[in-house]
């Protein structure tokens, strides 16, 4: 080959590779909100080359790979999508995405995207929660039941859980956590009832145990809520209904700046309930945030509290009673049931971005929390003169830390991120009673009387991968605990003390064939911890029980107005928890597994119309028991909750909500049944500029249903020989309220 010719050769391979680095560069860039604040998780689509990016937490990205002429696409759930052409390749890209309601269509099926969590984002905007128990109703095929006046924690199910109070879901606010160990109660007690529904701005939920920033009790699943960061505007509420039900609420902003941000919000509620015995309900909620941008790379944020609540029950009631006329649905065997209790949280956090790949997250908390409870599910089995009435109680404080740590990377097939955190929690739960009482006053024996102190230490590692279309997220988590107990009743004084750890890896596989299709694969183990008091004085079982399982599935848009997931799973677990009516606490039980298919579907034809469906079913059993005798109690088979909402231009809005569960074995051999049901709810309402008027129905076709049911062994007063049946909570029959809102 000539000279001549390789010189060409030559001079054309550097003109093409010179073409190639001016147009295939770096692009740098911001996205802020209308008040110019950043805006993180933006997803940037390189529609030319069919690449995505994120923004930071301090709203800026930087797009490998990117040319001239080529189109990006910004966009994010509320915010008015904006297609940018690719002009200067130097200069550093600044959009400002306008908000806008959300709407189906915007949603892209992502990397590393929580695209259920999207879902529930549309959910929230089309059917507002108008309840502290319309909040977990957020989450697709969790249902939720009170049983003790409206102010002890809900009832939940899920993925074929009855997980009483929280014993196996992982509850957090702003990253507070809700669940309490140890609980008076039972273990994993989670009360949501100091949380404001107006004050949400995000409901984050993952089901399963794959997330490794999520700890104790993440089994059937996490649910993070967020509050918001401002208000749009300050609010006056006011909401009345039958059973003497009223509610004020207020929030106002403090203060309102492209930098800072503060607001106080608080309501107050009453009833007496449908039931003969009047439930005297009330509760009172202040919460204030304040958060500040104090320069371009870091945030701080304070959050402070106060709930407090009390209340008087009429309690499970059994159906014989009910079936014989001596008392009705809404009557009560013993109405001297109820309690009080309160919490006061305080939260500091710190958003530090170090560069532009890196940034950490820290939070720190302060709890106290006092809780009350007098219950009798058993009448006058244990004791014929006084009847079996029981009081739980304790007062808590509960310290913690959190940090995160979280940085990109890229390469030339590989791009990703990785993040590193630790977790440090300790409860101090002074005075935790279980005593037999005789009419909420007399205290006639202590059965548990003690100190708990229990620490929590969690650390964990992650990472995502992104390579063409796969995304692989493998992790590992440790937690290590301390249980103390020291027992008041005990002649000598002795503090009981066992420790264990327990590692958790986890693996999460995804391949997105386009933005409308994600086929995922994740396997994991992670725990729920035993109650204090079992660990060092029942060392047979289990510190630490592990929970291992897998979810297999799809999530398809088929098109931009429709939503589709469908998904396979399995969970094993070392220890079910029971519940034990009669001592009223959780105790340790054998070995389960459990599997279903779960399917949720979203569908948004028009701007004003929307349409959500998930059904769910669960075959759950013991699986050291016999054939027949190996039924998990209360675990549902089958749920489903559907919505129908409706949203005009003009300010009319209606919506129209069914849940049902189906009927479910009462006890292990399948022989008593819990009865399901099937209840709807209306809301509709006119919103002009600044005032609202709304309808909530209840109950809209007055059925007869129970709320909450167990299988007890009871004894009544003129009975000789105790019976074992279904004892219930009724559910509340047609309940009509009325509200009306200033926003100023």
């Amino acid at each position: 080959m000539s000279s001549e010719k390789i010189k060409i050769i030559f001079l054309a391979s550097f003109i093409s590779f010179l073409h190639i680095s001016i147009n295939a560069q770096t692009l740098n860039g911001i996205v802020l909100d209308e008040n110019k604040l950043p805006l993180q998780k933006v997803n940037i689509l390189n529609k030319t080359k069919n690449h995505h990016t994120h923004s930071d937490d301090r709203g800026s990205f930087s797009f490998e790979g990117v040319s001239l002429g080529d189109t990006l696409q910004f966009s994010h759930l509320g915010y008015v999508t904006q297609l940018v052409t690719v002009e200067d390749l130097n200069a550093t890209l600044k959009i400002i995405l306008e908000t806008k309601s959300i709407s189906l269509d915007e949603v892209i099926i992502a990397p590393n995207s929580n695209i259920l969590s999207l879902i529930a984002d549309i959910d929230i905007q089309t059917n507002p929660v108008n309840s502290s128990q319309d909040i977990l109703r957020k989450v697709p095929g969790l249902i939720i039941g009170q049983h003790a006046g409206g102010g002890k924690a809900e009832q939940i199910f899920l993925r074929g859980f009855d997980i009483d109070h929280g014993t196996d879901i992982n509850l957090t606010v702003d990253g507070l956590p809700v669940n309490m160990v140890s609980h008076a109660h039972g273990q994993g007690y989670a009360d949501l009832h100091f949380l404001i529904p107006e004050t949400i701005q995000k409901v984050d939920f993952g089901k399963g145990l794959y997330y490794e920033d999520k700890g104790n009790f993440t089994t059937a699943g996490y649910v993070a809520f967020e509050t918001k960061k401002k208000l749009d505007n300050s609010t006056v509420k006011l909401e009345t209904g039958q059973f003497n039900s009223h509610r004020l609420l207020g929030m106002f902003n403090l203060v309102k700046s492209p930098k800072n941000n503060a607001y106080m919000a608080a309501e107050y509620l009453l009833s007496d309930g449908p039931f003969e015995s009047s439930q005297n309900f009330n509760r009172v909620n202040i919460f204030s945030k304040y958060t500040s941008h104090l320069s371009t790379t870091d945030k701080i944020g304070v959050t402070a509290s106060y709930f407090t609540s009390k209340w008087d029950a009429s309690g499970q009631i059994p159906q014989r009673s009910v079936d014989d006329g001596s008392i009705t649905r809404f009557g009560a065997i013993d109405d001297t049931e109820g309690g009080n209790t309160s919490r006061t949280n305080l939260l500091v956090n710190y958003d530090k971005i170090l560069d532009d790949k890196s940034n950490i997250r820290s939070f720190m908390y302060l709890n106290h929390y006092d809780f009350e409870l007098y219950s009798n599910f058993t009448f006058f089995l244990d004791d014929p003169t006084n009847g079996d009435q029981i009081k739980q109680r304790e007062s808590r404080m509960i310290y913690g830390v959190n940090s995160e740590y979280r940085r990109s990377f890229s390469g030339k097939n590989m791009n990703g991120s990785w993040q590193a955190g630790i977790s440090l929690r300790q409860d101090q739960s002074k005075e935790n009673e279980l005593s037999h009482t005789l009419n909420r006053k007399e205290t006639l024996n202590q059965i548990q009387f003690g100190t708990i102190n229990e620490t929590n230490f969690g650390a964990y590692l992650g990472t995502a991968l992104n390579f063409d279309k796969w995304t692989i997220n493998p992790s590992v988590r440790v937690d290590y605990f301390d249980f103390q107990y020291n027992d008041n009743l005990a002649t000598a004084y002795m503090t009981l003390k066992e420790t264990q750890a327990i590692v958790s890896p986890k693996l999460t596989i995804s391949y997105n064939q386009s933005n409308d299709l994600q086929l995922y694969l994740k396997g994991g183990k992670g725990f729920h911890s035993n109650d204090t008091r079992v660990v060092v004085t029942e060392i047979t079982e289990k510190t630490l029980p592990a929970a291992y399982g897998f979810d297999a599935g799809f999530i398809w848009k088929p098109t931009s107005k429709m939503f589709l997931n469908v998904a396979y799973w399995y969970l094993f677990l070392e220890q079910e928890f029971v519940y034990v009516g009669d001592a009223g606490i959780v105790e340790p039980s054998g070995k389960t597994q459990r599997q279903g298919v779960e399917l949720s579907y979203r569908y948004q034809p028009t701007s004003w119309f929307y349409w959500n469906f998930d059904a769910n079913y669960t075959y759950a059993r013991a699986t050291e028991e016999a054939v027949g005798e190996d039924y998990i109690p209360l675990a549902p088979d089958f749920t489903l909750a559907s919505g129908l909402n409706f949203q005009f231009d003009s300010g009319l809005y209606s919506n129209i909500n069914v849940r049902h569960i189906g009927d479910r074995p009462a006890n292990e051999d399948n022989s008593i049944i819990a009865k399901g049901y099937t209840i709807a709810d209306l809301n509709l309402g006119y919103k002009w500029d600044a005032i609202s008027l709304g309808i909530q129905i209840q109950n809209l076709f007055d059925s007869e249903w129970n709320e909450t049911q167990f299988a007890t062994e009871s004894r009544l007063q003129n009975e000789i020989a105790s019976v074992e049946e279904i004892h219930f909570t009724p559910g509340s029959p047609f309940f009509l309220r009325a509200s009306i809102q200033y926003n100023f």
